[in-house]
């Protein structure tokens, strides 16, 4: 690791099985602070339970995994919480607590994670609902939400313990083009002003192309090709020249 280019996450050669069915199979790649990795690729190839390996929610038959200068896979369950903190985690449906309203679903990790003052608290949740763009809808319930809606206050809720890394699943499914375009932008603003790793596991290859710097392309469980744009268009592989294409 250089100081001028940190790695925020790296395999190397991670497997993963469940029962027979294996996963992911030696699987190695890195990504830097403040860079974007897309993880592309079919479903059922490995993409969920990598960003669940790096959550440390599971863990690999083989290999180690790197959080900044931590190897996970050797850490014990009393040192895991530590590393975690630096993770935030945009879920695929958002997973807020329904009974909560969006202000209570933020202050949350606050009170229970931090040692902020009710006034710390108020201030952050209203800074990063502001950055979403829901500074005017802390006091709704998750149910009187739009799609889109829910989509940003999953990610404020991602980021309100200001972590280095956020790993987002699928950030656009279930959104229309503008919408999923507003997610993206989003994205790209944590990425450049806050410089946050972002893992991005996505199906949709326009919005990859604009907030990725680096690709991870996935089949069948193996890492089949790794880098920018330009190299996985160039890529051996016809699945991952496939998966890049717009087209």
């Amino acid at each position: 690791m250089t100081s001028t280019n940190p790695l925020a996450v790296s395999f190397d050669g991670v497997s993963k099985s469940f029962g027979p069915k294996q996963v992911l199979r030696d699987v190695s790649f890195q990504a830097a602070r403040g860079q974007a990795l897309c993880v592309l690729g079919r479903s059922g190839t490995g993409k969920s339970v990598t960003l669940k390996l790096i959550m440390a929610l599971l863990k690999p038959d083989a290999g180690k995994i790197w959080i900044e200068e931590d190897d996970i896979t050797a850490l014990t369950t009393h040192e895991i919480p530590r590393v975690r903190r630096k993770i935030g985690y945009l879920f695929q449906d958002a997973a807020l607590f329904d009974s909560l309203t969006l202000y209570e679903n933020l202050a949350l990790p606050l009170v229970r994670l931090t040692s902020k003052s009710q006034t710390e608290i108020d201030f952050t949740v209203d800074r990063v609902l502001g950055q979403v763009g829901l500074g005017g809808d802390k006091k709704k319930m998750p149910s009187e939400l739009s799609g889109g809606m829910r989509k940003r206050a999953g990610l404020a809720r991602a980021l309100v313990l200001e972590p280095k890394i956020l790993l987002a699943d699928e950030p656009s499914s279930g959104l229309d083009r503008i919408t999923a375009g507003e997610i993206d932008e989003l994205l790209i603003q944590e990425k450049i002003e806050r410089k946050t790793t972002l893992i991005v596991v996505t199906h949709d290859v326009h919005g990859a192309r604009r907030v990725g710097d680096k690709f991870a392309v996935f089949d069948k469980g193996q890492l089949v090709s790794c880098g920018t744009a330009t190299d996985v268009e160039h890529s051996e592989n016809d699945t991952a020249r496939k998966l890049i294409s717009e087209h």
